[in-house]
């Protein structure tokens, strides 16, 4: 008879201890312990290890990997061309992003030549079967099941044994064998264990979807994302129909790789010229706006950065950021009036990326103190000049990695200068853009300014800065 018993378990790293703690001593998460009750099955009633000889390295035949083609480009770009036989894939992301849409996407492209399974612990066959419906999926080779005991899914894909399975989500399937509920610590660890296994064993891709917490990771032990062979992070803003699936693990191909859907009433659309879209909207002569060019991946992307100052009503200025990182944000303002002698102790600086996008690396530093610096001067730049650079604390301009491709995607959008740290420009060769070199901020701004407004004294301009 299997013994149970009670171990407590850190939510976040998966580690157990035989009592609670305030601490995990593994990743320092506070209050991150709950209880398991777990029942102790014996070592042969576990998945057997794969029946295997020790080979030599110089023995094995180097082959190229093969790999099947999802019927989506941006998907086949993420994954690193396509999906390896025996894979498993998580996906993560907020509810109503789009997983669930996602996934029967992929399977209308590969029922077309192959057996596709798609088992679902949170919606019935007649729930995904509207959903199809709307989207104008309908395929003989697909079939559902609405199930949450993965031995009894995992009879079933034995028997279809399909081209490709899907598991949606791994928070809503349990194993019997364990006393705990759905979406436990235990089960999420356990049931991806035994999907993992499944799929080595007969060499066929397995999607499965996870739950996030409030704080944007897949909900469950981090032992989840080591298990897998690739966890994507579907991602987007609640009112924008734009949603990015980025990569954070591959082991079948990099990381550095982001696709780009939009969302429509048929389904999701793939974007093949992201950059024109963000700059769709984008008004000639705005004031507080100015264009960078990002890398999503290994993708450039032209990005408008809009940013408003207003006189403080309060004691303390406000600052918002919305799509840039907010500590990146107070440093590039504290720069602004220490190294370039903008008074903005008394304005309010909210600062905004369109299009929902998020911009992480320090690239983006010049566009936004360019547009903070527009929107306090009352200034427009110059609509055809991009600006791409880092700033440092004091006040000079750093090279960012991959420049040409930046400036090549600029100069493919017709823009004509960018203004560029001055010790990049000897690095640069056969551009197809004027380049303007800044050796620090203020004379980033001097150019970026440069016959877009009123003339004026020296004596003038410094008051109004």
């Amino acid at each position: 008879m299997a013994k149970s018993k009670s171990i407590f378990v850190c939510n976040s790293c998966g580690k157990e201890s035989s009592k609670w703690m305030g601490q995990c001593p593994a990743c320092g998460s506070w209050n991150s312990f709950f209880e398991q009750t777990v029942v102790q099955v014996s070592s042969a009633t576990r998945n057997a290890s794969l029946q295997s000889e020790p080979v030599k390295l110089s023995g094995i035949e180097a082959t190229s990997e093969f790999r099947y083609d999802v019927g989506i480009p941006e998907l086949n770009r993420v994954l690193g061309g396509g999906l390896v036989p025996g894979e498993i894939v998580l996906i993560g992301g907020e509810p109503g992003i789009g997983k669930s849409t996602l996934f029967i996407q992929i399977c209308s492209e590969l029922s077309k030549d192959g057996t596709v399974a798609y088992a679902s612990g949170e919606e019935t066959v007649r729930q995904i079967k509207s959903r199809a419906e709307r989207l104008d999926i309908d395929s003989d080779n697909l079939f559902l099941i609405a199930e949450t005991n993965l031995d009894t899914i995992l009879q079933h894909f034995d028997k279809l044994q399909p081209k490709m399975a899907i598991v949606d989500s791994i928070q809503s399937v349990y194993l019997p064998d364990f006393d705990a509920s759905a979406g436990s610590v235990t089960q999420v660890r356990e049931c991806t264990q035994k999907l993992m296994y499944w799929a080595k064993v007969n060499q066929i891709p397995v999607f499965i979807s996870g739950h996030v917490t409030k704080e944007g990771t897949i909900a469950g032990p981090r032992i989840l994302e080591h298990v897998v062979d690739c966890v994507l992070y579907f991602e987007g803003e609640q009112f924008s129909s734009y949603r990015l699936l980025r990569s954070v693990k591959n082991r079948f191909g990099s990381t550095n790789e982001v696709g780009i859907f939009e969302m429509k009433r048929d389904g999701l659309h793939a974007v093949d010229n992201p950059s024109k879209i963000f700059l769709a909207q984008r008004q000639e002569e705005s004031v507080g706006s100015a264009v960078t060019c990002a890398l999503e991946g290994s993708r450039p992307l032209m990005v408008v950065v809009q940013a408003l100052t207003s006189q403080t009503a309060f004691g303390l200025p406000r600052r918002m950021a919305n799509g840039v990182d907010y500590g990146r944000l107070l440093m590039i303002v504290a720069v602004l009036m220490r190294r370039a002698g903008y008074r903005l102790s008394n304005q309010d600086v909210i600062v905004n990326v369109t299009g929902g996008l998020k911009l992480e690396e320090p690239a983006s530093d010049l566009a936004v103190a360019v547009a903070i610096a527009s929107s306090l001067r009352d200034a427009p730049i110059d609509p055809l000049t991009a600006c791409i650079g880092e700033i440092g604390l004091s006040g000079e301009m750093r090279i960012v990695p991959q420049l040409e491709r930046r400036l090549d995607e600029a100069a493919h959008l017709g823009f004509k200068r960018c203004i560029i740290p001055k010790s990049a420009m000897h690095s640069v060769k056969n551009s197809k853009i004027e380049l303007i070199g800044a050796k620090n901020i203020r004379d980033a701004l001097t150019f970026a300014f440069a016959g877009h407004e009123p003339e004026k004294t020296v004596k003038e301009d410094e008051e109004d800065v």
